[in-house]
């Protein structure tokens, strides 16, 4: 008996009845890599943004840091005090505005400061005669507020009284409280003769506005004759 030929719509009926492993398999490779595909797009782009967005941080914190006022005791800070002060003759009284004084210093008043606490000493010389640093300097005598640099009594003791350990002082900032202009040639309002800073004992070179305050030092502050009698120390036992 012959057997009749298939049809074609009995064709594809059948084809579609039996499984189609090899098909089903190629199917199923190309979704999964169409899927890992999408991952690693996905991946790429949150790298990317994790990425500009650290950018962007990092961009915000150095326009923050420009713009920020630097510490007391930056180079920039420092600077700032050379040569800032009235330029009077002596003697030299307080100034009539200590707060505002401390500020242009690259400081602020507060309480005492109680983490570090040294004490210098500082003699002013003009023409021979010792001219007096006064009381309170650093001090603001409404609130009783001080500086960490600062002075209580008339005898040149200078008070360094801070809130953090190592902070680092100078004879500027002092002279800035004072509203005395101190510069290489100049003291207040005297200019063109020699003026020399020691410490204990030893003559100094530079800026005096940079001088870092220290404990137990000896400074001499010298305008004009300088054949006077330079301190190499002071007692500062009964402090």
């Amino acid at each position: 008996m012959e057997k009749s030929m298939p049809t074609p719509e009995k064709s594809r009926l059948a084809d579609a009845g039996r499984p189609q492993t090899a098909k089903n398999r190629l199917e199923a490779i190309r979704k999964a890599a169409e899927t890992r595909e999408r991952r690693r797009r996905w991946v790429t782009v949150g790298v990317v943004a994790a990425a500009a967005i650290a950018l962007v941080a990092v961009a915000i914190v150095g326009i923050r840091a420009a713009g920020d006022p630097e510490p007391a005791t930056s180079a920039t800070a420092l600077e700032a005090v050379s040569g800032v002060g009235s330029a009077s003759p002596p003697p030299w009284a307080l100034p009539d505005d200590p707060v505002q004084r401390v500020a242009a210093a690259g400081l602020d008043t507060g309480p005492m400061g109680t983490a570090d606490h040294y004490h210098a000493h500082l003699d002013i010389i003009v023409d021979g005669r010792q001219v007096a640093v006064p009381a309170d300097l650093g001090i603001d005598p409404a609130t009783g507020a001080m500086s960490a640099v600062h002075t209580h009594t008339p005898d040149g003791i200078v008070h360094v009284e801070a809130d953090t350990v190592g902070e680092t002082f100078t004879l500027g900032q002092l002279f800035t409280e004072w509203n005395v202009r101190l510069t290489t040639s100049q003291l207040g309002s005297l200019s063109g003769e020699p003026l020399k800073v020691y410490v204990d004992g030893e003559v100094q070179t530079g800026d005096p506005a940079f001088l870092n305050l220290a404990d137990e030092q000896q400074i001499t502050v010298v305008y004009g004759d300088q054949q006077v009698d330079i301190p190499d120390s002071h007692d500062f036992s009964g402090i």
